[in-house]
């Protein structure tokens, strides 16, 4: 898996598939309480390196895709696990903002 960035119609793809991706949110709390993408996981951007292990582990399951607002900070979650060894890790581009704009006008933008 080259690429470290995936488009939100190519997610929806993957998610509309056998082997959906898991759906990791590591915005905050507050932010996943105005919206989010379903079924998806919340794991704030800070807490991502003390639950590496799961992380490595649910990978070697199933495809990660991290999202955040505008793709910023899931950009660089997916790069630092990456450099952790975490192979199958991308980042939504464009974040939740973009998903609302391309795919489902249903999720709140903020």
């Amino acid at each position: 898996m080259d690429e470290l960035e995936i488009s939100p119609k190519d997610l929806q793809v993957l998610l509309l598939g056998e082997e959906p991706p898991l759906l990791l949110d590591c915005r905050e709390p507050v932010e996943h309480g105005i919206c989010r993408i379903e079924p998806s996981t919340l794991m704030p951007m800070n807490t991502i390196p003390e639950n590496l292990a799961k992380l490595e582990a649910l990978a070697e399951e199933r495809e990660i895709v991290v999202y955040c607002h505008h793709g910023v900070r899931s950009l660089n979650t997916a790069a630092w696990l990456r450099r952790q060894g975490v192979e199958r890790v991308r980042s939504l581009r464009g974040g939740i903002e973009r998903w609302s704009v391309e795919i489902d006008p249903q999720v709140p933008r903020y």
